[in-house]
């Protein structure tokens, strides 16, 4: 029997992206931005006059290595193995300096899949799967399975996704709906 492939997006999916960087900002910023001024938005583009600063901290090698991960990710992913061929598929190419950081996140944190099953890309339409979840819907556009939409602020204003919530809405469209 052939599993059906799941590739789920590394940032604001199973890593907790915006956290590091929201608080690096602040720091470096004398700010006190939260989550709730970027509903809609991306940092850089709350803050388009310093872009090119805020986007500099993802060029740092060591910025993807201690990211916290998403709550109850790693347990439902541990669960979807059993019964789905999971891939780890992030947008690397945009930051080549953070292949190494991702890597050891992901053996770190997610020991129990293969690094064969790391897929560091540009465009995510190359990848074979039947679904994708992802936070990013330029990256569900071109797709060619399912798209799924993990919330982030950033993206809370879309629509015309399958969406989820959190990685126990994962688990139940995953494992009530497919299994």
């Amino acid at each position: 029997m052939t599993l059906k492939r799941i590739a789920i997006d590394m940032d604001e999916v199973i890593a907790d992206f915006l956290f590091k960087h929201l608080n690096l900002y602040n720091e470096n910023f004398n700010e006190a931005l939260s989550i709730a001024n970027l509903q809609g938005t991306r940092l850089w583009n709350f803050r388009p006059h310093i872009a090119k600063e805020i986007l500099a901290y993802l060029d740092d090698p060591t910025f993807f290595r201690d990211l916290r991960v998403i709550d109850d990710s790693q347990e439902v992913i541990r669960e979807l193995h059993k019964h789905y061929e999971i891939f780890i598929a992030t947008a690397a190419m945009k930051h080549p300096a953070s292949f190494t950081a991702k890597y050891e996140w992901l053996k770190e944190y997610f020991p129990f899949l293969s690094d064969a099953h790391f897929v560091f890309c540009g465009d995510k339409s190359i990848i074979r799967a039947d679904y994708l979840i992802d936070d990013s819907p330029k990256n569900l556009k071109r797709f060619i399975g399912q798209g799924i939409l993990f919330t982030a602020p950033h993206n809370i204003h879309e629509t015309g996704y399958v969406r989820v919530n959190n990685w126990k809405e994962v688990r139940a469209y995953f494992l009530n709906e497919n299994t």
